[in-house]
């Protein structure tokens, strides 16, 4: 194993779980510069407090939170539409030439102005109880959409755990590269010496100022493996990137991974482990809640086949210009003749001494003020309408049939939810044990390398061994040193997993 190949295998150690079925990935972020850096607080920072500092400045969360505002806001507007709806209408019209006056229907050459007034309101007495359950719906979704809120911060803390434990991990292989970068500058110097003296032949020389400058360079790859690790953990946190030299973690102490007896079954059970992280998990609650909500669908579209039952009333009045007011004027008397029958006469009648006093009555016009039409013509109404859905073109059976598959649909995503989960837990499982086998095995390959290095470097030294032997002795050890580094966090990192699924904290 050549010492250069780490850079992968650290991004492979701590990057599995976010390809792993049953996780959501963290959403990405907007561009660097749609962000609004927030200052580097000073450190050293534990896992713990990098968490809890990335679910309270993290854009992503705060995206899941207003979605499900948004969410409570929409179910608010699915409750009012319970409630009678009420307005006030009014309106104006100008009218030219011959027109029909609204009141007296009759026809006029006459410039008219009206007035329309009208207060009304509607209730939904029956509608299949559609309103109900759009309700019953909206209380679901809005759950759902907080339950996602918890989601989100799970899968935020499990991403920035991974991030924290990637760094630690690049820090330690630096760590380690310089620890063997300053035994090869006193392996060189301790050549050139012999050179010198002549007691080993040049290409011993050449050959450890190679291994140096191998050395050097995978100290390089390994700095720079950090910095991008730390770049990553700053961005998820929302920090300045400016400020990501100053930012700083602090390295727990992680014991052996051969003390742990959990990864071999000792005491963690994968079975287990699924079904208590099924009844907590966020994701599995949400799919649940979106089953429910579904099936809900079904009872609003069959709502659709039952009549519909609305109350409406109001008061309405109006105002025209050319209406008048006609007031009746009685004036003096007017004295008519009374006649009486006589055959002599022209005609068969004749006058008679006595006299008819008659009234004269008369109509006078006046104005009919705005005021006065608005409380005359005032006129209420109450309405009942029922609507009774025979046919409508299959619209209404086939909203039902959509229903019944989109709840298929729904259960069976949930179902793979479910699924996803079981293979996660038993694929970390498995991860874990790997990974504490590994790190047993390499923990062994590490010792044995170390005194056959010894051993190698005593018969350098001495002249019995040629450079090339040498390198070759040393990379082995630094390749099994590096495999060690690897499984330790990996263990530890699938681990932690374990520990969330059963509800754990994540904490080093």
């Amino acid at each position: 194993m050549n010492t250069t190949g780490f850079p992968f295998a650290a991004s492979f150690v701590l990057g599995c779980l976010l390809a792993a079925p049953g996780r959501a990935q963290t959403p990405a972020l907007p561009p660097a510069s749609a962000l609004a850096g927030q200052p580097t607080p000073a450190g050293p920072w534990t896992l713990q407090a990098t968490v809890d500092y990335a679910l309270a400045h993290n854009l992503s969360v705060r995206q899941s939170e207003l979605t499900a505002q948004q969410q409570q806001a929409t179910q608010r507007l699915q409750r009012a539409a319970l409630l009678p709806t009420a307005g006030l209408n009014g309106n104006q019209t100008f009218s030219f030439g011959t027109n029909k006056d609204p009141f007296t229907n009759q026809f006029q050459a006459v410039n008219v102005r009206g007035n329309n007034f009208t207060a009304s309101a509607q209730v939904t007495l029956f509608s299949g109880f559609q309103l109900r359950n759009t309700v019953k719906q909206g209380v679901l979704d809005a759950e759902a959409a907080r339950v996602d809120i918890v989601k989100a911060r799970n899968d935020l803390s499990l991403n920035v755990a991974s991030s924290f434990l990637q760094l630690l991990l690049a820090q330690e292989l630096i760590r380690a590269s310089e620890a063997r970068l300053s035994t090869v500058r006193e392996q060189v110097s301790r050549s050139e010496k012999l050179l010198r003296a002549g007691a080993v032949a040049e290409g011993n020389v050449l050959d450890s100022r190679a291994q140096l400058a191998g050395e050097e360079r995978t100290l390089v790859t390994a700095q720079n493996q950090r910095d991008l690790a730390l770049l990553a953990l700053v961005q998820q946190l929302n920090l300045d990137p400016a400020g990501a030299a100053r930012f700083q973690v602090l390295a727990p102490v992680l014991p052996d991974p051969t003390a742990f007896a959990a990864a071999t079954g000792q005491d963690l059970d994968p079975n287990a482990t699924f079904e208590l992280a099924r009844q907590n998990l966020p994701e599995i609650k949400a799919a649940e809640l979106r089953v429910q909500s579904a099936r809900r669908g079904i009872d609003i579209a069959r709502g659709a086949f039952y009549p519909r039952l609305t109350m409406a009333g109001g008061v309405q009045t109006g105002y025209s210009s050319v209406r008048t007011q006609q007031l009746r004027v009685t004036g003096e008397p007017i004295a008519v003749p009374v006649l009486q029958v006589n055959p002599a006469a022209p005609g068969g009648y004749s006058p008679s001494p006595y006299v008819l006093l008659t009234p004269q009555t008369t109509f006078q016009q006046l104005p009919y003020n705005f005021f006065d039409q608005l409380a005359d013509n005032r006129g209420e109404f109450l309405q009942f309408s029922l609507g009774i859905p025979i046919i409508n073109g299959l619209q209404n059976r086939v909203g039902v049939q959509r229903a019944q598959v989109n709840v298929q649909q729904v259960e069976l995503r949930a179902e793979q939810t479910r699924l996803q989960l079981r293979q996660s837990i038993q694929q970390a499982y498995a991860d874990a044990l790997a990974a504490q086998r590994r790190f047993a095995a390499s923990s062994r390959q590490v010792e044995a390398l170390t005194l056959a290095f010894r051993n190698a470097e005593i018969r350098f030294n001495n002249g019995l061994l040629n450079g090339t032997d040498f390198n070759i002795a040393r990379n082995n050890l630094t390749a099994a040193e590096s495999d060690m580094i690897q499984a330790k966090y990996e263990f530890f990192f699938r681990r932690k997993v374990l520990d969330f699924y059963q509800g754990k904290p994540l904490s080093l």
